[in-house]
């Protein structure tokens, strides 16, 4: 019996051996760096861009590089973020040269936002949005604006807090999330009389489908809609005060989703918040107000394309 017991366990830590090797190597070796191969480019700056810039900014850069104090990019702890994802301070992206990006170039800018790497070549985790997607024309407008000179980029001298990254997201870092490749051509702007399209560009790059899909480890940003549970709901970011807050599911469900919606309500839920006889929409979910009726409209006509899935989840109320 005791020979049985013997080689129970010495089989036992053969199976476990690799696991514990892989999980020491993977803890200590962290968010993995990369060869940065930024182009040399400078942005031209336009009027245009600038306007175009300060719109697309406020929506994807302001929700996790906000500072509520200095009303800057300037940084926060970002604790809307899972827990599972580590203690997460979002950097300070303002133009100070010390602790923001004002050193940085335009090319490394755009090979940040392409690829997801860094200026010092490490590797932006996958809570941090790239953009793989995004026209030439409207990445080039958020660098613009990045390098403008209205209040919310303006020099801030705020320190940045080093995150601290769960084991989860180092091993995602090193498994399963890579960078992505720079473009190979030009990726035009989408045709704005196609709504169907326009919808499209906007859930890919406004990334609705991060939240409103079922996991964020299973989240695929070059085909999102291979995402597990796309646009179906119950991932759970939390609200500002910790509270998780399930995402509902969007698809064209007429059960679980919003197949019965009118487009007019889906525009007053996405450009305002507002929901007929409930109440409204709450944080994480923020009203996208720099949205036209238009553009609203297109994410809904795209919305009525995918599949529909049936997932019924309870909304998150959390009591005021």
């Amino acid at each position: 019996m005791k020979k049985v017991v013997k080689f129970l366990l010495i089989g036992l830590g053969l199976v476990a051996l690799p696991g514990i090797a892989g999980f020491i190597y993977i803890e200590s070796k962290g968010i993995p760096k990369y060869d940065v191969a930024a182009p040399d480019i400078e942005i031209e700056v336009t009027p245009e861009k600038l306007q175009r810039g300060e719109k697309l900014a406020s929506m994807l850069c302001a929700s996790c590089h906000m500072n509520r104090e200095t009303r800057s990019l300037s940084g926060r702890w970002m604790t809307d973020a899972p827990k599972e994802f580590g203690k997460i301070y979002v950097p300070n992206i303002t133009q100070d040269e010390t602790y923001g990006i004002g050193n940085w170039t335009d090319g490394e800018i755009l090979y940040l936002l392409r690829t997801g790497i860094k200026k010092d070549g490490s590797y932006a985790p996958p809570y941090m949005a790239k953009l793989p997607h995004m026209a030439d024309e409207d990445i080039e407008s958020i660098i613009a604006f990045l390098r403008s000179d209205h209040p919310m980029v303006t020099p801030a001298a705020v320190e940045d807090y080093p995150t601290e990254p769960s084991f989860l997201t180092k091993f995602l870092c090193n498994v399963e999330f890579k960078p992505f490749d720079m473009p190979k051509g030009k990726i035009s702007m989408p045709d704005t009389t196609d709504q169907v399209e326009l919808g499209r560009y906007l859930v890919y790059n406004l990334e609705c489908y991060t939240c409103h899909s079922a996991d964020f480890t299973k989240l695929d940003m070059m085909t999102p809609e291979n995402s597990k549970g796309f646009m179906g709901g119950g991932n759970k970011p939390l609200d500002n005060d910790g509270n998780p807050m399930v995402t509902s599911n969007i698809t064209p469900d007429k059960e679980t989703g919003i197949g019965n919606w009118s487009k007019e309500q889906f525009v007053k839920a996405v450009r305002f918040g507002l929901m007929e006889n409930e109440p409204a929409l709450r944080v994480p979910m923020i009203p996208y107000t720099q949205l036209t009726d238009y553009e609203a409209e297109a994410i809904f006509a795209y919305i009525q394309t995918i599949d529909p899935i049936k997932n019924d989840l309870k909304r998150s109320m959390i009591e005021e």
